[in-house]
């Protein structure tokens, strides 16, 4: 491959739109284009590493004995109704009607199609299977944002496991979780897996695979003692005891005029602490109106929510259905008394005394409120969001917390999508039983921009050899110059014939440009011929990561790169 033919449309400044690193360095460096809000072209550049990193992961995925499919992009509405995910998943899927009047999804996961392929399965002699595909998928973001990293459209690997019993699907899943780390550690990064929530794909545990960055949007609570992690839709801790005062015997209401918030409550002369107040947030699940309690300092954390109270809508309640139930609007809004509404109440306020909270009535509240005395609580959940310095859930010591970026989810789906599709297989007593199933997906465009925010330095990308565009670029600093051009040529002929994925850079261009072309691309070994060093029989090596550079002799040259290069292949 000759740079000069090559369509590499390198820029000069950032996109004014990009935030992530990932972001401005792809459309700069010439790797990838936006069409439109969350939909991106892979210039030949991005489409060499997508390459790779599809090759990579598929390597690990034969590896642990999955075979390979290649399934529609578009569903029929009757596949998803069945699993009961058509309507639940609307707004955030494309869904259209075609020309023959059939209502039609594009994909954003393929949960059900891969269980009504195996409802073929006939016995329990047939399993375990191990079925994957990368395929586009898509997803009405809302929010699209961050380059790659939250798009409308991407590229996925997403695999499937299938069992005849739990015992089995435990063996898939920890197959799974080996590969995925083999296959982080071969795209150059170090990811945390983490206890995740399992959301819209269902199932009783999934964990994700976090990699540690700022241009994540996920929050993680991590242990540096034990090795405890989890995300914030799933972390817990241990909190503190706090020592209340014994209170009042009974709840005694107060004024508290212009009160809102809880921020209010706390700077008011005769006020109480966040700490000290219990914050009562209302929703609706399936219709119903049910009481959420937390400790006023403490945010809920909607995914607990949903992950632990079974209904098809759950929603925080509209300003009118509140006061309509409660006579009270959000500010004054209470629990004391209620009886006719379920009321759940966070775990921290287990045993809580001497406590504020809102009287039902607005501009006014309760003080002196026994939780367990005085609020008929019917379910106890851990809904809070943990904070730094908390204690570990595991060990005790203090957690941290940091920004992450999700580049891998694993699911223990169990039986939710074989039983909708009829996916049964005969055990070894000859009963009919639904096949247990796993799904694990990697976003492929996610992982590529991935490697940027771990892989980057002031200059560009550095991209691991492992799936750099080009493992070495040959640049020829005077290509008009016969001796220069030839020398050149001959080196990336031989490092052709080695197996080198090489580029030769025969532009017309300043050495300078060629050099600041290669480091903003990020390959990672550079290669420059030039007059002086012909003259002393020698070019210069460079590595990309460290700047390390070294003259090698041009009758070498070629078995030097060659070793350098192999040596960080693995």
């Amino acid at each position: 491959m000759r740079w000069s033919n090559t369509f590499i449309p390198t820029l000069r400044d950032d996109p004014a739109d990009a935030e992530a690193v990932s972001h401005k360095l792809l459309v700069r460096a010439g790797f990838m284009r936006q069409l439109m809000a969350g939909v991106y072209s892979l210039l030949p550049l991005g489409q060499r590493v997508s390459r790779k990193i599809q090759n990579i992961i598929r390597e690990e995925m034969v590896k642990s004995g999955g075979q390979e499919f290649e399934l529609p992009c578009m569903h029929p509405r009757e596949i998803w109704e069945r699993s009961g995910r058509w309507g639940k998943l609307e707004g955030d899927m494309f869904q259209f009607t075609d020309r023959r009047g059939s209502d039609v999804g594009l994909g954003m996961t393929h949960e059900e199609i891969f269980a009504h392929l195996a409802s073929e399965l006939r016995s329990y002699k047939a399993l375990p299977q191990t079925w994957f595909q990368f395929q586009s998928k898509f997803r009405d973001e809302q929010r699209p944002k961050s380059g790659l990293l939250r798009v409308r459209e991407f590229t996925m690997k997403d695999s499937y496991s299938m069992d005849v019993d739990w015992d089995g699907l435990d063996q898939s899943f920890d197959r799974h979780f080996e590969a995925y780390r083999r296959i982080f550690k071969r795209l150059g990064f170090e990811t945390v897996a983490v206890e995740a929530s399992s959301g819209d794909m269902g199932g009783n545990e999934s964990i994700e695979f976090m990699l540690k960055t700022d241009a994540g949007e996920d929050r993680i609570a991590s242990c540096p003692g034990c090795g405890y992690a989890g995300n914030f839709e799933k972390a817990t801790s241990q909190v503190a005891q706090i020592a209340d005062a014994e209170g009042l015997p009974a709840p005694e209401k107060f004024a508290t005029p212009g009160v809102r918030t809880i921020e209010d409550l706390a700077k008011m002369k005769g006020g109480a602490p966040g700490s000290r107040q219990i914050k009562t947030l209302v929703y609706s699940v399936d219709g119903k109106l049910i009481l959420l309690l937390l400790c006023g300092d403490d945010t809920l954390v909607e995914q607990k929510l949903i992950d632990n109270v079974e209904g098809q809508e759950i929603r925080p309640a509209e300003p009118a259905e509140i006061e309509d139930a409660l006579g009270a609007l959000p500010g004054s809004l209470g629990a004391v008394g209620v009886k006719d509404l379920f009321i759940v109440a966070d775990e921290a306020l287990r045993g809580r005394r001497d406590m504020v909270t809102g009287a039902n009535q607005d501009d006014f509240h309760l003080r002196g409120v026994d939780v367990e005395r005085d609020i008929d609580v019917k379910g106890w959940l851990d809904l809070r969001e943990v904070k730094i310095g908390e204690g570990c859930p595991m060990c005790g010591q203090p957690l941290e917390v940091y920004k992450a970026l999700e580049v891998g989810h694993i699911f223990k789906l169990g039986t939710k999508y074989s039983e909708a599709m009829g996916a049964t297989v005969l055990d070894r007593d000859g009963k009919a039983v639904p096949i247990v199933m796993g799904s694990y997906g990697i976003g492929v465009g996610r992982n590529l921009a991935g490697i940027v925010e771990a892989n980057n330095d002031e200059y560009g990308i550095m991209w691991p050899v492992n799936v750099a565009p080009f493992e070495v670029v040959v640049s020829v600093v005077k290509p008009k110059d016969v001796e220069c051009l030839e020398a050149g040529e001959r080196i990336y002929e031989a490092l052709q014939g080695a197996g080198i994925d090489v580029i030769l850079d025969d532009r017309d261009e300043r050495p300078g440009v060629k050099f600041k072309d290669a480091d903003l691309v990020g390959i990672p070994y550079r290669v420059t011929v030039g007059p002086k060093g012909l003259a002393n029989g020698v070019v210069e090596l460079k590595r990309r990561r460290d700047g390390e550079a070294k003259d090698i002799e041009v009758a070498h040259a070629s078995v030097v790169i060659s070793e350098a290069v192999l040596d960080e292949r693995s």
